[in-house]
């Protein structure tokens, strides 16, 4: 059977702007035969993601993540139905998802790398379990849990960066249910801004393109930062931290600002902004979600709870087709998307 899949063309260089034609799509013989313990699943939907871009470089910089390799098919968080199944978890029909999906419309996998999803838990929307009720879900919430240090009731205020992204949508929300009195977005455009405050119950945005973030952080947080969910990295969080409180927290979630320089993760701040984090006991502690799966089970469930309450608004921009992953995932890395960046490789649920 040919099916398609796509590779990676190109690599953009350490300091060098992904785009499209890094990636190309081509034809593939998928064998006949599915051994013991394989699966052949169909894909429905894949997610691009900012760490990805660390992943285009030879060296990714990280030692949980490995780099892609050229010509090679690129993978990444993915959902999928058995078609065939020679493993005794899995039978045909079953609603699977791994983080190490190949970019392929059909594809025959271990299945031991695959997990079994349960489509109530999302009310059939089976891509949020590529989002908020998948690992950009689990980052937001375990994140603004373990390193926030919200406690309802002492009027906090929370800062979110990237706030209208797979995380960033979520993370605001999250710090409200958990209790935070105040919580404001930043990111890049007016649709982003309304849709923050008016959808997703943030209390103010600011567009950090054209206003200025230091007056507005000034005007809007008049007492201060208490939380910081960091998803940008560079000036805007710089500006941030310069506006928190003594003894407050930065969850560091991400710096998509710097996945394009060749800088260690997390990039040191400057002197005199880490002057000021040290000075005020700000804790700015690497967070890394694959360190909490003890945690995971448990929160996926809290995520759907709030999501079939409609306490958490869930947000997806959606592309379709394979041919389109490289162009999803540039414009993703660019702001192209609110919510999570997904694409639709095939809406057919049925065998």
């Amino acid at each position: 059977m040919i099916v398609q899949r796509v590779v990676l063309n190109s690599r953009p260089g350490k300091n060098g702007h992904p785009v499209a034609e890094n990636f190309r799509v081509e034809e593939v013989n998928l064998p006949d035969c599915v051994n013991e313990g394989q699966v052949q699943v169909r894909t429905l939907y894949l997610s691009v993601d900012p760490y990805m871009r660390c992943r285009m470089n030879e060296d990714t910089g990280s030692d949980y993540i490995t780099p892609w390799q050229l010509s090679q098919v690129v993978d990444g968080g993915g959902v999928g139905i058995i078609e065939e199944s020679k493993h005794t978890n899995f039978t045909k029909g079953d609603f699977v998802t791994a983080f190490y999906w190949p970019w392929q419309t059909k594809v025959i996998l271990d299945g031991n790398i695959l997990e079994k999803v349960d489509p109530q838990l999302v009310d059939g929307h089976l891509s949020y379990f590529l989002g908020a009720i998948g690992m950009p879900g689990l980052t937001s919430l375990i994140g603004v849990q373990e390193k926030g240090h919200i406690t309802a009731g002492s009027n906090q205020t929370m800062v979110v960066s990237g706030a209208a992204g797979a995380c960033g949508s979520l993370a605001g929300q999250i710090g409200h249910l958990l209790g935070c009195s105040r919580v404001v977005g930043i990111c890049g455009t007016p649709e982003k801004c309304l849709f923050l405050t008016s959808e997703l119950g943030f209390d103010a945005a600011i567009n950090y393109k054209e206003e200025n973030v230091a007056e507005q952080l000034h005007k809007l947080c008049p007492a201060g930062v208490d939380v910081y969910f960091d998803n940008v990295g560079g000036d805007i969080s710089d500006t941030v931290i310069s506006q928190m409180n003594q003894n407050s927290h930065i969850i560091l979630c991400g710096q998509i600002s710097q996945y394009n320089k060749d800088v260690p993760y997390p990039p040191p701040l400057p002197p005199a902004i880490e002057a000021i984090q040290k000075e005020r006991n700000i804790t700015r502690e690497r967070f890394l979600v694959l360190n909490y799966k003890d945690k995971f089970e448990f929160g996926i469930l809290q995520l759907s709870q709030w999501f079939k309450e409609g306490k958490l608004k869930i947000k997806e921009t959606m592309v379709n087709g394979l041919e389109n992953m490289g162009a999803a995932f540039q414009s993703m890395m660019t702001g192209g998307n609110i919510g999570k960046q997904i694409v639709c490789i095939s809406g057919d649920t049925s065998l």
